[in-house]
């Protein structure tokens, strides 16, 4: 096990990664042999140079494509070609959600669905050889921590089969967003694609932080050098470190982001006890939070405001429901952003024995803990006394927590 530090200067891309990490000592027969049981291996020659960048020795990857065949892979036959492909279940799933990410954000910027995808640049050869090498390198080395910090994405034109693209592609902008990534701007006066989706891609699903660790020291590192000429050295570094950072708890203390789905409709034809039902069945079926509450409606009726926060991927599911258990014609629905603290669950040894507890993880490193509601009334009814005595009595008697799960 051991902790990584990707350093993009200034930006990524999927074969400066995949050099630095051949110069980092990942044999070559490593990276190739996914290929070869994904049966790709007769489309390409994979050779790594020694090359420099304004002087700067490094590791070039060139990828040779003799692949013949006009037909352009889509989403579809290429998530046929991983789950197919009788690989390490680990490696296959890395390979998998990078691959999933790029089709979800092509498919947002274009309008389509994910399976529906056509890769252009990222279905070709050179892109699966850097995608599916860099993720059976990162299997083979299997680190404990990644750290990076954030790319530059440059400025200007690029040209791809889509046509001229301005820079950085549609593809980028979405994957940053989606995946909350802070760039710099630094270099943006600089002409060139620093950054491009495949490695923004893989950088997005690879790293744990994206910023260098607080302290740390270097024991070895590889040098991948890009194909831009640019007027400072076009490279990107990794290295392997140790870090001198409390390991005993996530690091990565900032709250997360992600999106949710607001789905709300106003009702006043059905009876409080079927309204109550349908609240109920949102919940059971995995809504995040249900509210609901009595409204005045037109001529004069009175009717409820059903509100559900949901998980985004689950969304199509929950509108199906509004109109299968409830009397409603119409959804509203809107996409959000929410921040959340991480998290975890598990147990604390306390005088009433061991009891079920929640703890927060705050920006500032500090840990909360609460009792979970469930344990409260189990207590309450047990030794008949207040709901603040008992609480008091947990804070002033917790020993040992066992968590049941990481931080998330």
């Amino acid at each position: 096990m051991r902790d990584i530090f990707i350093e993009c200067s200034p930006g990524i891309s999927g074969d400066m990664l995949l050099g630095a990490l051949y110069d980092f000592g990942v044999p070559k027969k490593v990276i190739e042999q996914p290929l070869i049981d994904l049966g790709l291996k007769d489309l390409y020659n994979l050779n790594f140079e020694e090359s420099k960048s304004c002087s700067i020795r490094g590791v070039k990857a060139k990828v040779e494509s003799i692949d013949c065949s006009p037909t352009k892979r889509n989403w579809k036959s290429i998530k046929e070609l991983i789950l197919n492909g009788q690989l390490e279940d680990k490696l296959q799933q890395i390979i998998y959600e990078v691959f999933e990410s790029l089709a979800n954000a092509e498919g947002k910027v274009h309008g389509i669905k994910p399976e529906d995808v056509h890769f252009h640049e990222i279905g070709a050869i050179d892109s699966l050889v850097d995608i599916i090498g860099v993720c059976a390198a990162w299997n083979y080395l299997n680190p404990r921590k990644v750290y990076s910090n954030e790319p530059t994405l440059g400025k200007g034109f690029v040209q791809t089969e889509h046509g001229k693209l301005s820079v950085p592609p549609p593809a980028v902008i979405e994957l940053i967003r989606k995946k909350n990534i802070k760039v710099l701007s630094c270099f943006d006066q600089i002409e060139g694609e620093l950054s491009t989706p495949t490695g923004i891609a893989l950088l997005s699903n690879l790293v744990d932080y994206f910023r260098p660790p607080s302290k740390y020291s270097i024991n070895s590192y590889g040098v991948g050098i890009g194909n831009l000429k640019l007027p400072f050295p076009n490279l990107v570094r990794v290295y392997e470190i140790v870090s001198f950072e409390d390991s005993s708890i996530n690091q990565q203390n900032s709250p997360n982001c992600e999106e949710i789905s607001i789905q709300e409709a106003w009702i006043d034809d059905q009876t409080p006890e079927d309204v109550s039902n349908f609240v109920e069945k949102l919940r059971i079926e995995g809504a995040y939070d249900v509210s609901y509450q009595s409204i005045n409606m037109k001529k004069n009726r009175i009717g409820f405001s059903i509100q559900a926060i949901l998980p985004i991927e689950k969304k199509e599911f929950f509108r199906r429901l509004w109109f299968d258990y409830s009397n409603t014609i119409g959804v509203r629905e809107r996409i959000q952003s929410r921040w959340t603290l991480l998290r975890r669950r598990g147990e604390c040894s306390t005088t009433f024995g061991n009891i079920k507890v929640k703890q927060t993880l705050k920006p500032d490193g500090s840990i909360t803990m609460k009792p979970e509601n469930d344990e409260i009334l189990r207590l309450n009814l047990e030794h008949k006394i207040t709901t603040n005595e008992i609480r008091k009595i947990i804070k002033e008697s917790s020993k040992e927590f066992k968590a049941f799960e990481n931080w998330k």
